[in-house]
């Protein structure tokens, strides 16, 4: 194995990926979605970093090639399932989520199949998209939860007391009216990105079903 910086990069998304889940484990929601999106995010952007490095310095290797789609499908997958867990598994939520999970895993699976020929299976600027629609969209929905509770609030919608000795009481309510519309709209934007991210998942899943056919057929290799 050989090892340089965009390797690196991909290792340590790869490690970020359980990372955001694990926030939710050792932080209250006050702090958890915060650190969770700016570990998303933060991990996103090395997706960039590491892709464009291996190619203008000339280091790409067999593992990076095999860790990289890893360490983006590790991030998806287990971001869509934090944010699903602390939803109100909304249909709106949980139905583009399961369209993208169950491509991930089918398009693994089927990679896995075809063993040598999976080569035929090369991934496609569409695919590209897909994948940048899907980190934007969950970093997005990540800001939801950041909105949420940056001032206090619960989820029983209570409101804990902020600075309002120092900003009165109706500089606070406008300051609280102000995140809840941040909030709501965090969570729009999100979820049309998500449904945009599902679309693009499905496209490109049928697209590799399709390429991947004629090796599925009996008496073919």
């Amino acid at each position: 194995m050989k090892w340089n910086l965009p390797n690196v990069l991909t290792l340590l998304r790869l490690v970020a990926a359980p990372g955001v889940a694990v926030m939710f484990l050792y932080f209250d929601r006050l702090y958890a979605d915060g650190l969770a999106m700016l570990l998303f995010v933060v991990a996103a952007v090395t997706d960039w970093f590491d892709g464009y490095l291996a190619r203008a310095w000339k280091q790409e290797t067999k593992l990076g090639t095999m860790l990289d789609p890893i360490a983006d499908k590790a991030m998806v997958v287990i971001a869509l399932m934090v944010i699903v867990g602390f939803s109100s598994w909304s249909p709106w939520l949980v139905l583009p989520t399961t369209v993208i999970l169950f491509r991930e895993v089918f398009v693994s699976g089927l990679r896995e199949f075809l063993g040598d020929v999976s080569g035929t299976l090369k991934v496609t600027k569409l695919a590209k998209w897909k994948t940048t629609a899907q980190m934007i969209a969950i970093a997005v929905l990540f800001s939801q939860g950041v909105f949420e509770h940056y001032f206090g609030l619960s989820a029983g919608g209570g409101i804990d007391v902020v600075s309002g000795e120092t900003l009165g009481v109706a500089l606070e309510h406008d300051l609280i009216g102000h995140d809840l519309d941040l909030e709501i709209w965090a969570g729009r934007v999100g979820l049309t990105l998500l449904w945009i991210a599902a679309a693009l998942t499905a496209i490109t899943g049928a697209d590799y079903l399709k390429k991947a056919m004629p090796h599925l057929k009996e008496g073919t290799s």
